[in-house]
């Protein structure tokens, strides 16, 4: 057996021992955006260090546990706090969680993270749904020897965000009247944010928005065979675009500002998934 789909195994039996929970939809809440997860019907929860072999969250506003729930009807699995490749996590570390939530049972998988913004007409406080991804800046999550019992050697990444659940997307958000920016999402490593020539750069290969994380756990969980979608919440202008220098605070702070929208929205394309 592959040693990466033991280790799978390994979390998935730790997991069992506390619920046997299967939910329906995986969600991945990014940075500012955790507290949603305290509002839905809690089922139980289960931190990161309880799960032998798991990949422990370092960043501030990142809680570091599993939330088994139901939102309405719907059971989901949440992560209060992803891992990120620059916290020095091996990049199959990184879509440990991802991997491990369908093979929890969920069959879709819905990513949210906080970008900065590329595309010059989106502003602070702009929700984009994800359309495609540009990942050229970071290792594959799929190097090295393929694990057969998630999926082939080489997958389709055609439609790696569902045409279907974006059009649930932009039904949920137009139901819900908040507009809502459509868009290709870029990942770089950090964890330092990009120079302007790195966001020029991204501009020019036709990305709409920056960010640390999301594509490398999308590419995983497609090779799995999940149906995925995307929401990023602009939290700042990025280098070169904004002259003003860029903190974290700032992406906290308008996050913050947009929960409640946030909140709204993440519920309504649950239900209508």
């Amino acid at each position: 057996m592959n040693d990466l789909y033991q280790k799978l195994e390994t979390c998935l039996a730790s997991v069992r021992k506390k619920t046997d929970f299967k939910p329906e939809v995986a969600l991945i809440l990014g940075s500012g955006l955790g507290d949603y997860a305290d509002e839905i019907q809690i089922e139980t929860t289960i931190d990161y260090t309880e799960i032998e072999g798991f990949p422990t969250s370092t960043v501030a506003g990142h809680k570091g546990r599993f939330v088994f729930g139901y939102v309405k009807q719907v059971p989901v699995v949440i992560m209060q706090g992803r891992v990120h490749y620059y916290e020095g996590y091996p990049m199959t570390d990184v879509v440990l969680p991802a991997r491990l939530m369908g093979m929890m049972g969920a069959k879709k998988l819905f990513l949210t993270n906080a970008a900065g913004g590329v595309n010059p007409s989106f502003h602070p406080g702009d929700f984009m749904m994800i359309t495609d991804h540009i990942a050229t800046g970071i290792p594959s999550p799929l190097i090295g020897p393929n694990i057969e019992e998630l999926g082939c050697r080489f997958p389709d990444m055609s439609e790696v965000y569902s045409r279907r659940l974006q059009d649930v997307i932009r039904t949920s958000a137009k139901k819900c009247g908040i507009s809502i920016q459509e868009g290709v999402y870029v990942q770089f490593t950090g964890p330092n944010y990009e120079t302007p020539a790195e966001v020029k750069m991204a501009a020019i290969w036709g990305g709409d928005a920056v960010g640390m994380s999301t594509a490398c756990e999308a590419m995983a969980a497609r090779h799995m065979g999940l149906e995925i979608c995307g929401i990023s919440c602009i939290t700042n202008m990025a280098a070169g675009i904004s002259k003003e220098e860029l903190n974290h605070k700032e992406v906290q702070e308008t996050a913050d500002r947009v929960a409640k929208s946030f909140k709204e929205l993440v519920t309504e394309i649950i239900v209508n998934m």
